[in-house]
C-alpha cells in the first residue's frame, strides 16, 4: 500500500481537495450533511487515483528514461496499475450514483476530462491548461453534489483553479525541460524556454488570484475571505522567488509547499468567509 500511494503521489491530493471542500462549504453555507461530505471526499479520491494510475500507465516507458522518474515502475506492477485504474474509475462513477442524479449523469464527462490530460503532452504545448481543467472538475462537482444545480460561483472558481494549476505546473515542468525536448513531448516550457515560461506562470497566477477574489464577490463571502487572499498573494510571490532559482530543490518547494499552503488557506477562508 505504501508503494502504491507513492506511485500515485497520494500526497498531491492536497492540491485539488481544498477547492472541492471550499466549494462544498460555500454551496452549503456551512457544513453539509456528513453523508455528502464523505461521498465528495470518496469521489475525489477515486477520480484522482484513476487519473494518476492512467497517467503512469501512459508514460510507463517514458518514465523509465527520465532520471527523475525512472524508479516509478518498480513500485507496482503494470497489471496492478491497470486494475487500480479500472477499479477507481468504476468506484468514482458508482459513488456519484449515491450523491445525486446530476452528478451521476455528468460523471463520465468528469472522468474523461481527468483522464484525457495524460495524452495532451503528445500533441499540444497547452498540456498545463488541460491539467487545470482536470482539477477544475473538483469545485464544480462538489457544488453540484450539494445543490444539484450549476451556478456562477463554482464556474468562476473553476477558472481560477485552471490558472492556478497552469502556473504551478509550468514551474514543475522546468525539471523535465531537457527530457521533454529529447522525447519530443510538448509543454509551454519546451515551447517558450524556461525564462519566458516562468514569466507566463507569473501571469497565470496573477489571473488565478483575480479569479479567487472574483469567486468571493459572486459568492458574497465576508471580509475574512478577502483578507486571506493576502496570504495567497504572499504564497505566490514566495513560489516565484523559489522558481527563479532554477534548482530542483527550490522548484519542488515552490511546487509542493507553496501550493499546499494556497489550498489550505483557501478552504479555511471559504469556511470562515461563509
Amino acid at each position: 500500500m505504501k508503494n502504491f500511494l507513492t506511485f500515485i503521489r497520494f500526497s498531491h491530493t492536497v492540491f485539488a481537495m481544498p477547492f472541492a471542500l471550499g466549494a462544498m462549504l460555500v454551496a452549503a453555507q456551512g457544513l453539509p450533511p456528513w453523508r455528502v461530505c464523505v461521498l465528495i471526499v470518496l469521489a475525489m479520491v477515486f477520480a484522482r487515483t484513476a487519473a494518476m494510475t492512467f497517467n503512469r500507465l501512459i508514460d510507463w516507458e517514458i518514465d523509465k528514461r527520465n532520471l527523475r522518474t525512472r524508479t516509478r515502475h518498480q513500485l507496482v506492477t503494470r497489471t496492478m496499475a491497470v486494475s487500480a485504474c479500472v477499479a477507481s474509475s468504476v468506484l468514482f462513477v458508482g459513488t456519484t450514483w449515491f450523491i445525486n442524479p446530476l452528478c451521476f449523469a455528468l460523471s463520465p464527462i468528469a472522468l474523461a476530462l481527468v483522464l484525457f490530460y495524460s495524452l495532451t503532452k503528445r500533441f499540444t504545448h497547452f498540456t498545463h491548461v488541460f491539467l487545470g481543467l482536470a482539477l477544475a472538475v473538483a469545485p464544480v462537482g462538489a457544488w453540484i453534489a450539494v445543490t444539484e444545480a450549476f451556478a456562477w460561483p463554482p464556474l468562476v472558481l473553476a477558472a481560477a483553479v485552471v490558472m492556478w494549476l497552469t502556473g504551478f505546473d509550468i514551474i514543475y515542468a522546468l525539471q523535465d525541460y531537457e527530457v521533454d525536448k529529447h522525447e519530443k513531448l510538448h509543454s509551454l516550457v519546451v515551447r517558450l524556454g524556461p525564462r519566458r515560461a516562468v514569466h507566463l506562470a507569473l501571469a497565470a497566477h496573477a489571473l488565478a488570484l483575480g479569479g479567487l477574489v472574483a469567486f468571493g464577490i459572486v459568492a458574497a463571502l465576508s471580509w475574512i475571505y478577502f483578507a486571506a487572499m493576502l496570504l495567497i498573494f504572499a504564497a505566490f510571490v514566495w513560489e516565484h522567488v523559489l522558481a527563479r532559482r532554477g534548482d530542483a530543490n527550490s522548484i519542488n518547494k515552490a511546487f509542493f509547499q507553496a501550493n499546499a499552503f494556497v489550498g489550505v488557506v483557501f478552504v479555511v477562508a471559504a469556511f470562515l468567509g461563509t
